[in-house]
């Protein structure tokens, strides 16, 4: 046991050292703090706490929990962030799209009311722990690989299950706590219960849907949030009979706050491993893609993997301390930023204004009508929905609009967690199946005797040369297809001489060597000679360790020179000609300078 430890705190002290992760960068923040920042972090921790606050509650109301978990989430992750975080772009707290991933695994696992309060401590901690260990990993250089139509079909998903979720309170339908697991489980509730519309209910939502309309489009600056909230509490507590069975928030006592106790089992915890996956990705996925688009705005760097470490450390003091998952908020980040907050402390200030407004505020959320606050989360969802993005992911390229599909579509059909990792899956595969195709062009001379690429009805001038340039990625996936179109060149009875191009070919490795060694032989069965031009150095590299460049003959093959990028393509035919025993012949080398400057966007 003892030595199992100490494999475990070696191991973990070589990942530290691996990642360079700081521990409590908040320190030296503050050493180097200067008094002119404190103005601007002050108004930026005040302008996004008075946002925090009532988002907090939306997001617990869409994830079918008590709000004070999106209240106690909000100030937690705003207060622990920064003591892990380097960054000022990235202010941490509940957000909307692992909200309804929350209420999804609940749902998909039939885990309700009390229940679902008790297994959710240790849902966070597994995905505060599964982030802190891909930080430990660099887990967070991996995720520029995840497809963006990846995430825009799951936000799109995610809104549309927000809205239907939201409807049935903004009506005032009795649906006796019943959720549907997908989006069209929800449809089907809300349509078969429609008959029990309260029309009190539905004139407070229309009323406060005017409102916010109105100040949208008036007092954008405004936190129109929280005066919806103000607005309609104080109406309705006014203009309200308790006995016209409008439903309300229930209050919230602070000093009843404490520590939460995950119930931790192996039954639990295989219960719940693939939804805080999913959540955790979905965390590191929010916060890395904010945080980088913030910090480009402003010309600074963006240190991906500490935030990684911060959001899951947020994430386990949400565990222990009754939070809800905690990821990079985009709004409230955004308007930190905006409201001029110069370092992390200005997220601290938020989440020490936030914990001061759950113990003032807290007890007089009773009087906001459940409905009002249902329809401000309508509107979330609603913005969420982002045509001009959708519009690119569907129309850019097919493999995009496939991805994009299949995830939107699964979000629909199954648990949120499910379509992203059909989502990712799928653009996986997509991606492997693109780069798994080298394009092959050959070259021919003109008739001014340069060199040209060959369209489908020109003939080659020299038949007994082919020069066929390779571009792509020339590993496992695309050796056979590698192999295979080689040997359709081939085929031709005039050919004696081929040429392959290798300056844009890339990452060669064993099965992309063995492809090649098998076209060496094959053309050497038939009498024929294979030259290679403008190889890099790292497959000139790959070449030797194999043993593959003794067996080609070091004459056969040309190192490509940057300086002069023809230059080895016309030693390569120099070599041909030797080869034909035209040892005189004179090549000159044809540039099209379109075409270059059409690869070299490509590459």
């Amino acid at each position: 046991m003892i030595a199992s430890f100490s494999y475990l705190k070696r191991a973990l002290s070589a990942a530290r050292d691996y990642n360079s992760l700081e521990y409590f960068p908040l320190l030296k923040t503050l050493s180097s703090y200067r008094l002119e920042y404190f103005g601007g972090d002050l108004r930026a921790g005040l302008n996004v706490a008075l946002l925090a606050f009532p988002q907090g509650m939306a997001y617990a109301l869409i994830a079918g929990l008590p709000i004070e978990y999106g209240i106690y989430g909000s100030a937690i992750a705003a207060l622990v962030g920064p003591i892990f975080a380097k960054s000022r772009f990235i202010t941490l707290g509940p957000t909307n799209a692992t909200s309804i991933l929350l209420i999804s695994t609940f749902t998909s696992l039939s885990i309700s009311g009390n229940d679902s309060l008790i297994m959710l401590p240790l849902l966070v901690l597994l995905t505060g722990t599964f982030i802190i260990v891909g930080a430990y990993f660099k887990v967070a250089n991996l995720i520029q690989y995840i497809s963006r139509s990846v995430i825009t079909g799951y936000i799109t998903a995610a809104a549309l299950l927000i809205i239907t979720n939201q409807i049935p309170k903004a009506l005032g339908l009795d649906l006796s706590d019943q959720r549907g697991a997908t989006f069209f489980e929800s449809v089907q509730l809300i349509s078969s219960d429609l008959a029990t519309v309260h029309i009190l209910t539905l004139c407070i939502s229309i009323a406060t849907a005017t409102l916010f309309i109105f100040l949208s489009c008036k007092l954008k600056s405004f936190p129109n949030v929280a005066i919806c909230l103000i607005t309609l509490s104080v109406a309705s507590s006014f203009l309200l009979d308790p006995s016209q069975n409008v439903a309300h928030l229930s209050g919230i006592d602070a000093r009843d706050w404490s520590w939460s106790i995950p119930t931790i089992s192996v039954d639990n915890i295989a219960l719940l491993t693939g939804p805080a996956l999913a959540i955790a990705l979905m965390c590191v996925l929010e916060g890395i893609s904010m945080g980088k688009s913030l910090a480009a705005r402003t010309g600074s760097r963006f240190n991906a993997n500490q935030a990684m470490f911060s959001i899951g450390t947020s994430n386990i003091a949400c565990a222990l301390l009754s939070g809800m998952p905690a990821s990079g908020s985009l709004t409230r980040s955004s308007l930190s930023v905006a409201s001029g907050g110069r370092t992390p402390v200005a997220s601290i200030i938020s989440g020490l204004i936030v914990m001061l407004g759950a113990f003032a505020v807290g007890p007089f959320t009773k009087h906001i009508p459940q409905c009002v606050l249902a329809v401000l989360v309508i509107a979330i969802g609603i913005s969420l929905i982002n045509r001009r993005t959708i519009r690119i992911v569907t129309s850019a390229t097919r493999s995009d609009a496939i991805v994009f599909s299949l995830t939107f579509g699964s979000g629909l059909l199954l648990p949120l967690d499910s379509a992203i990792y059909i989502g990712v899956g799928a653009s996986i595969v997509l991606f492997l199946k693109k780069v798994a195709r080298p394009d092959m062009v050959e070259y021919t001379f003109n008739e001014k005797g340069e060199l040209a690429e060959m369209n489908s009805q020109s003939t080659r001038q020299l038949p007994e040369v082919s020069i066929v340039h390779v571009e792509g990625e020339l590993f496992f996936g695309a050796a056979d297809l590698f192999r295979d179109q080689m040997r359709r060149i081939c085929e031709d009875p005039n050919l004696k001489i081929v040429i392959l191009k290798m300056r844009n070919a890339h990452h060669m490795d064993a099965s992309g060597v063995m492809a090649l060694e098998e076209l060496v032989r094959y053309i050497n069965e038939m009498g024929r000679y294979l030259i290679l031009s403008e190889a890099k150095s790292d497959l000139i590299r790959v070449l030797h360790n194999a043993g593959l460049y003794e067996y080609m003959e070091a004459r056969n093959i040309f190192m490509d020179d940057p300086e002069n990028p023809t230059l080895s393509t016309a030693r390569a035919l120099k070599r041909a000609n030797e080869h034909l025993g035209d040892t005189d012949a004179n090549v000159s080398i044809y540039i099209d300078t379109n075409k270059e400057s059409e690869h070299g966007q490509q590459d």
